[in-house]
Protein backbone atom coordinates (compact mmCIF):
# COMPACT_ATOMS: atom_id res chain seq x y z
CA UNK A 1 0.00 0.00 0.00
CA UNK A 2 1.22 3.27 -0.42
CA UNK A 3 2.02 5.89 1.63
CA UNK A 4 -1.71 8.12 0.86
CA UNK A 5 -4.69 7.85 3.81
CA UNK A 6 -5.91 4.58 4.18
CA UNK A 7 -9.85 4.73 3.47
CA UNK A 8 -11.65 1.30 4.83
CA UNK A 9 -15.44 0.33 4.41
CA UNK A 10 -17.26 -2.01 5.83
CA UNK A 11 -18.82 -4.72 3.62
CA UNK A 12 -21.18 -7.12 3.92
CA UNK A 13 -21.27 -9.28 0.74
CA UNK A 14 -19.40 -9.45 -2.29
CA UNK A 15 -21.72 -6.61 -4.27
CA UNK A 16 -20.96 -4.23 -1.23
CA UNK A 17 -16.97 -5.30 -1.50
CA UNK A 18 -16.82 -4.75 -5.78
CA UNK A 19 -18.37 -1.29 -5.18
CA UNK A 20 -16.07 -0.31 -2.70
CA UNK A 21 -13.17 -1.41 -3.98
CA UNK A 22 -14.52 0.72 -7.89
CA UNK A 23 -14.89 3.57 -5.21
CA UNK A 24 -11.58 3.68 -4.08
CA UNK A 25 -11.44 1.76 -0.86
CA UNK A 26 -7.83 0.56 0.14
CA UNK A 27 -9.38 -2.55 2.42
CA UNK A 28 -12.40 -3.94 3.67
CA UNK A 29 -13.72 -4.86 7.03
CA UNK A 30 -15.94 -7.75 6.68
CA UNK A 31 -19.33 -8.23 9.31
CA UNK A 32 -22.68 -9.49 8.84
CA UNK A 33 -25.97 -8.18 10.93
CA UNK A 34 -25.47 -4.89 11.81
CA UNK A 35 -27.94 -4.97 13.76
CA UNK A 36 -25.58 -6.59 15.96
CA UNK A 37 -22.91 -3.72 15.36
CA UNK A 38 -21.23 -6.75 12.98
CA UNK A 39 -20.69 -10.22 13.63
CA UNK A 40 -18.06 -12.46 12.27
CA UNK A 41 -19.02 -13.48 8.52
CA UNK A 42 -19.62 -17.20 7.30
CA UNK A 43 -16.55 -18.47 6.17
CA UNK A 44 -18.39 -19.05 2.90
CA UNK A 45 -19.22 -15.55 2.90
CA UNK A 46 -15.34 -14.57 3.21
CA UNK A 47 -14.54 -16.77 0.75
CA UNK A 48 -17.03 -15.31 -1.74
CA UNK A 49 -15.47 -11.78 -0.84
CA UNK A 50 -11.97 -12.89 -1.19
CA UNK A 51 -12.60 -14.00 -5.00
CA UNK A 52 -14.28 -10.58 -6.12
CA UNK A 53 -12.05 -8.23 -4.61
CA UNK A 54 -8.06 -8.15 -4.65
CA UNK A 55 -8.08 -5.38 -1.74
CA UNK A 56 -7.23 -7.08 1.72
CA UNK A 57 -9.78 -7.64 3.81
CA UNK A 58 -9.80 -7.46 7.90
CA UNK A 59 -12.75 -10.14 9.57
CA UNK A 60 -14.37 -9.30 12.25
CA UNK A 61 -14.26 -11.90 15.03
CA UNK A 62 -17.26 -10.92 17.28
CA UNK A 63 -19.94 -13.77 17.71
CA UNK A 64 -22.94 -11.72 19.92
CA UNK A 65 -23.85 -7.96 20.13
CA UNK A 66 -21.37 -6.32 23.26
CA UNK A 67 -17.95 -6.12 24.07
CA UNK A 68 -17.24 -9.03 25.90
CA UNK A 69 -16.42 -12.23 25.20
CA UNK A 70 -18.95 -14.49 26.82
CA UNK A 71 -18.27 -17.10 28.76
CA UNK A 72 -15.38 -20.08 27.71
CA UNK A 73 -18.03 -22.12 25.64
CA UNK A 74 -18.41 -18.66 23.83
CA UNK A 75 -14.78 -18.04 23.48
CA UNK A 76 -14.84 -21.92 22.31
CA UNK A 77 -16.63 -21.06 19.62
CA UNK A 78 -14.83 -17.75 18.41
CA UNK A 79 -11.68 -19.50 18.37
CA UNK A 80 -12.79 -22.67 16.22
CA UNK A 81 -14.69 -19.39 14.23
CA UNK A 82 -11.02 -18.15 13.94
CA UNK A 83 -9.24 -21.01 12.74
CA UNK A 84 -12.04 -21.83 10.35
CA UNK A 85 -11.57 -18.25 8.30
CA UNK A 86 -7.28 -19.03 8.60
CA UNK A 87 -7.59 -21.63 7.36
CA UNK A 88 -9.55 -20.53 4.53
CA UNK A 89 -7.15 -17.68 3.78
CA UNK A 90 -8.18 -14.95 6.14
CA UNK A 91 -4.44 -12.98 6.73
CA UNK A 92 -6.38 -10.23 8.83
CA UNK A 93 -8.79 -9.22 11.32
CA UNK A 94 -10.37 -7.10 13.97
CA UNK A 95 -11.58 -8.25 17.49
CA UNK A 96 -11.42 -6.82 20.90
CA UNK A 97 -13.00 -7.47 24.32
CA UNK A 98 -13.42 -5.67 27.56
CA UNK A 99 -14.35 -7.37 30.65
CA UNK A 100 -17.61 -6.16 32.78
CA UNK A 101 -15.15 -3.61 34.27
CA UNK A 102 -14.10 -2.07 31.55
CA UNK A 103 -10.46 -3.50 31.49
CA UNK A 104 -9.27 -5.74 28.08
CA UNK A 105 -9.84 -9.46 28.46
CA UNK A 106 -6.58 -10.60 27.62
CA UNK A 107 -7.60 -14.06 28.10
CA UNK A 108 -10.38 -14.35 25.00
CA UNK A 109 -7.56 -11.79 23.09
CA UNK A 110 -4.57 -14.20 23.27
CA UNK A 111 -6.66 -16.79 22.99
CA UNK A 112 -7.72 -15.72 19.54
CA UNK A 113 -4.52 -14.31 18.46
CA UNK A 114 -2.87 -17.55 19.12
CA UNK A 115 -4.77 -19.43 16.52
CA UNK A 116 -4.11 -16.21 14.30
CA UNK A 117 -0.64 -17.62 13.62
CA UNK A 118 0.61 -13.98 13.14
CA UNK A 119 -2.17 -11.98 11.47
CA UNK A 120 -2.30 -8.34 11.33
CA UNK A 121 -5.56 -7.39 13.39
CA UNK A 122 -7.49 -4.45 14.14
CA UNK A 123 -8.45 -3.38 17.73
CA UNK A 124 -11.82 -2.10 17.63
CA UNK A 125 -14.07 0.23 19.31
CA UNK A 126 -13.82 -1.72 22.61
CA UNK A 127 -10.90 0.95 23.47
CA UNK A 128 -13.59 3.27 23.00
CA UNK A 129 -16.03 1.84 26.01
CA UNK A 130 -12.68 0.98 27.90
CA UNK A 131 -12.02 1.76 31.83
CA UNK A 132 -8.44 3.64 31.20
CA UNK A 133 -7.58 3.86 27.03
CA UNK A 134 -4.19 4.51 28.11
CA UNK A 135 -3.76 1.26 30.87
CA UNK A 136 -5.59 -0.75 27.67
CA UNK A 137 -2.98 0.24 24.70
CA UNK A 138 -0.05 0.03 27.47
CA UNK A 139 -1.99 -3.46 28.21
CA UNK A 140 -1.90 -4.57 24.64
CA UNK A 141 1.40 -3.30 23.50
CA UNK A 142 3.23 -5.91 22.86
CA UNK A 143 0.91 -8.73 21.57
CA UNK A 144 1.72 -10.01 18.18
CA UNK A 145 0.15 -8.66 14.87
CA UNK A 146 -1.81 -5.83 16.82
CA UNK A 147 -1.23 -2.84 14.05
CA UNK A 148 -4.17 -0.52 14.63
CA UNK A 149 -6.86 1.04 17.00
CA UNK A 150 -10.35 1.26 15.53
CA UNK A 151 -11.56 4.19 17.35
CA UNK A 152 -14.10 7.32 17.50
CA UNK A 153 -12.23 9.10 20.41
CA UNK A 154 -15.45 8.35 22.76
CA UNK A 155 -18.19 5.94 23.00
CA UNK A 156 -20.96 8.64 21.30
CA UNK A 157 -18.95 9.00 18.10
CA UNK A 158 -16.15 11.44 16.43
CA UNK A 159 -17.82 14.82 17.43
CA UNK A 160 -17.50 14.50 21.35
CA UNK A 161 -14.37 12.19 20.96
CA UNK A 162 -12.01 14.70 18.08
CA UNK A 163 -9.61 16.05 21.44
CA UNK A 164 -9.21 12.64 22.38
CA UNK A 165 -8.06 11.65 18.77
CA UNK A 166 -5.77 14.57 18.42
CA UNK A 167 -4.05 14.03 21.83
CA UNK A 168 -3.23 10.19 20.48
CA UNK A 169 -1.93 11.10 17.38
CA UNK A 170 0.14 13.35 19.05
CA UNK A 171 1.72 10.74 21.04
CA UNK A 172 2.55 8.15 17.77
CA UNK A 173 5.69 5.85 18.83
CA UNK A 174 5.17 6.13 22.49
CA UNK A 175 4.79 2.51 24.06
CA UNK A 176 1.23 1.36 23.42
CA UNK A 177 0.63 3.81 20.70
CA UNK A 178 2.42 2.61 18.10
CA UNK A 179 -0.23 0.92 16.00
CA UNK A 180 -2.20 3.12 13.47
CA UNK A 181 -4.99 4.79 14.60
CA UNK A 182 -8.49 4.38 12.22
CA UNK A 183 -10.92 6.85 12.82
CA UNK A 184 -14.23 5.77 13.22
CA UNK A 185 -17.59 5.91 14.41
CA UNK A 186 -20.20 8.67 13.27
CA UNK A 187 -17.27 10.12 11.21
CA UNK A 188 -18.45 12.80 9.05
CA UNK A 189 -16.82 14.39 5.80
CA UNK A 190 -16.41 17.44 7.70
CA UNK A 191 -14.20 15.98 10.59
CA UNK A 192 -11.46 15.30 8.01
CA UNK A 193 -9.98 18.61 7.92
CA UNK A 194 -9.07 18.83 11.55
CA UNK A 195 -8.30 14.86 11.82
CA UNK A 196 -5.97 15.48 8.97
CA UNK A 197 -4.38 18.44 10.47
CA UNK A 198 -4.36 16.29 13.36
CA UNK A 199 -1.86 13.89 11.37
CA UNK A 200 -4.66 11.10 11.36
CA UNK A 201 -4.52 9.38 8.01
CA UNK A 202 -6.81 6.43 8.39
CA UNK A 203 -10.63 6.66 8.02
CA UNK A 204 -12.77 3.58 8.37
CA UNK A 205 -16.87 4.63 6.89
CA UNK A 206 -19.97 1.98 6.87
CA UNK A 207 -23.01 3.91 6.66
CA UNK A 208 -21.53 6.59 5.18
CA UNK A 209 -20.86 4.50 2.41
CA UNK A 210 -24.64 3.21 1.87
CA UNK A 211 -27.01 6.84 1.46
CA UNK A 212 -30.18 4.96 1.33
CA UNK A 213 -29.00 2.74 4.36
CA UNK A 214 -28.00 -0.74 5.38
CA UNK A 215 -30.30 -2.51 3.37
CA UNK A 216 -28.49 -0.99 0.45
CA UNK A 217 -25.60 -1.91 -0.61
CA UNK A 218 -22.06 -0.13 -0.66
CA UNK A 219 -22.53 2.99 -3.05
CA UNK A 220 -19.28 3.06 -5.53
CA UNK A 221 -20.19 7.31 -5.76
CA UNK A 222 -20.26 7.40 -2.10
CA UNK A 223 -17.23 5.70 -1.23
CA UNK A 224 -15.47 8.02 -4.34
CA UNK A 225 -16.63 10.88 -2.62
CA UNK A 226 -15.19 10.02 0.41
CA UNK A 227 -11.75 8.99 -1.04
CA UNK A 228 -11.37 12.57 -2.72
CA UNK A 229 -11.84 14.12 0.14
CA UNK A 230 -9.63 11.54 2.10
CA UNK A 231 -6.70 12.40 -0.38
CA UNK A 232 -7.48 16.20 -0.18
CA UNK A 233 -5.73 16.02 3.57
Amino acid sequence: MSDRAVLEVIALDERDAVAAQAGGADRLELVTDMAADGLTPSTAGFAAIRAAVDIPLRVMLRLTDGFEAGDAEHVDALVARASELRAAGATEFVLGFLTAEGEPDLVAVERLIAVLEGSRWTFHRAIDRAADRDALRKQLADLPGLDTYLTAGAPTGVDDGLTTLEAEAARAGEPGYEPQILVGGGLRLDHLPALRAAGLTAFHIGGAARPNGWTAPVSVEAVRKWREAVDRG
